[in-house]
């Protein structure tokens, strides 16, 4: 039985990395019939906080992720919050003494700065010398009796230690290079590869799914997991994400909080389809997926071993053809909360003019990228208080050439029967003919005038959508006409 887990530390919001982090772990679960644990690593007690555990949690369910295993869910490893487990890596600790793994080390905060000082001062590095590996027992004695604070050191055996990325391959480190490590300081607090290790034995964790930014920690608890004399887990270290500049991705590139794309009108289905192709293909040219989709294609062999670049433009991307995929019922219900916090939304809209509502959706849907484009777009079909763009009136309405046809053209509309895209386009098109205007001045001339706007979806589909009542309105309103009545 596959288990894999996501074990964010709540030090900040559910960033990026994470959540494609959580994703990759999540479908491996899903596609394989397995476990899929959440475990909240809160052990740095003052950089953690209940607010950051809230926004982890948020932006996990806003993507769809669920756990089998968890804070709010329980299960057979409970708890699963390390601080709750503390004792546990205690005695983890112990056992690593007590079978020769580890040792006591009293060396002071200041001691081992001083050191390091001096190491630095001469151009070498420094590494623990193990000075406290050597201590003869008499001296150990009294160290204790004296209650000296003392932390526990892994013993770094002689050697190699080398592991089989699922990712990258063969990976190998020469222990000499690994420094004897601290398990538990001397606060009695442990570190995050006594932990995280202590964690995945307990919660019989069988693949660990995580960033390159890990594998340094890799060899550390291989160690450790031998120590326990415990097979490790398999480990697939996935690419990191840089921005479009090829750095780490980081705040200068933009939002890194996964629900900050949410309050920018992204849909979870189009986040979760792109950070899903961030270091990962199907083997296959296919793009848009589905949320069963990229269950059903999952695999860690495809994986890239090299570093994925966050393109902002190809997330628009994703997320126009996704709102393109959603039903006209399920898009206005998504949009119902954005209609109502700028005042746009009626209560008829769920009843007698739900039908009009989805018709309007449905002409909007191929311009927007992003849920907050639909309220500017829907703007001039929810309200009368039309602005219009200056820019647009000079270039399309102050002429005077067009003060007469456009009169008759509204004329023309008020007798158009019925009030439909095909009518309007032809009664239009038959008047410029015979003004000898070009129908494109009259139909940007209109554009403007019922919506404000040089820009709009098909001219003839605003017309028939916004009703003949309020196109008449307009046209009587809009400055070309009231200029050609005062000059009258």
């Amino acid at each position: 039985m596959i288990r894999v887990r996501f074990a964010p530390s709540p030090t900040g919001y559910l960033h990026i990395g994470g959540a494609r982090t959580a994703l990759f772990n999540w479908l491996y679960a899903r596609r394989h019939g397995g476990t899929f644990v959440l475990r909240i690593e809160d052990t740095d007690t003052e950089r953690s906080s209940w607010d950051m555990v809230a926004g982890i949690v948020g932006g996990l369910r806003w993507l769809g992720i669920d756990w089998d295993e968890g804070p709010d869910t329980g299960g057979p490893h409970a708890p699963y919050f390390q601080s709750e487990r503390i004792e546990l890596y205690r005695a983890a600790a112990q056992r690593l003494v007590d079978a020769g793994c580890a040792y006591y080390c009293y060396c002071s905060p200041e001691l081992l700065q001083q050191k390091r000082q001096a190491a630095e001062a001469s151009g070498g590095g420094w590494v623990y010398d193990r000075a406290c590996c050597a201590l003869p027992p008499e001296e150990i004695a009294r160290l204790e009796a004296s209650g000296a604070p003392r932390a526990v050191r892994f013993k770094v055996p002689p050697g190699e230690t080398a592991f089989d990325d699922l990712v990258h391959g063969t990976i190998s480190f020469a222990n000499a290079n690994v420094e004897d490590f601290v398990v538990l300081r001397s606060d009695r607090q442990p570190t995050y590869h006594l932990s995280v290790v202590a964690d995945d034995i307990e919660m019989q964790i069988t693949h660990v799914v995580r960033g390159d930014d890990h594998i340094s920690n890799t060899p550390k608890q291989i160690l450790l997991y031998e120590a326990f004399q415990t097979t490790p887990p398999l480990f697939a270290h996935v690419p990191l994400i840089m921005g479009p500049d090829k750095k780490r991705l980081s705040k200068r590139h933009g939002a890194t909080s996964v629900i900050e794309y949410e309050r920018l009108g992204y849909l979870p289905e189009a986040m979760v389809n792109f950070l899903a192709l961030l270091g990962w293909s199907p083997g296959t040219d296919q793009e848009l997926f589905t949320q069963g989709d990229l269950i059903h294609a999952f695999a860690l062999e495809g994986i890239s071993g090299g570093n994925a670049v966050f393109n902002p433009d190809k997330l628009d991307w994703f997320n126009q053809q996704h709102i393109m995929r959603l039903s006209v019922e399920d898009l206005s219900t998504r949009l119902e909360p954005l209609l109502r916090e700028h005042r746009l939304w009626h209560h008829d809209f769920v009843g007698a003019r739900r039908e009009w509502l989805h018709r309007m959706i449905d002409l909007l849907k191929p311009r927007v990228k992003r849920l907050p484009q639909f309220v500017e777009e829907a703007r001039p079909f929810l309200t009368d208080e039309i602005g219009f763009d200056e820019a647009a009136v000079r270039k399309h309405l102050a002429k005077a050439a067009l003060a007469a046809p456009f009169e008759r053209l509204r004329a023309a509309f008020d007798t158009a029967e019925p009030f439909t895209a095909g009518v309007l386009e032809a009664a239009l098109r038959t008047l410029a003919e015979s003004e000898h205007v070009p129908p494109a001045a009259l139909i940007q001339a209109t554009r403007v005038a019922v919506t404000g706007r040089a820009v709009s979806p098909g001219l003839f589909e605003v017309l028939e959508l916004l009703g003949r009542e309020r196109v008449a309105r307009r046209m009587a309103n809009a400055p070309l006409a009231v200029a050609n009545r005062d000059t009258g």
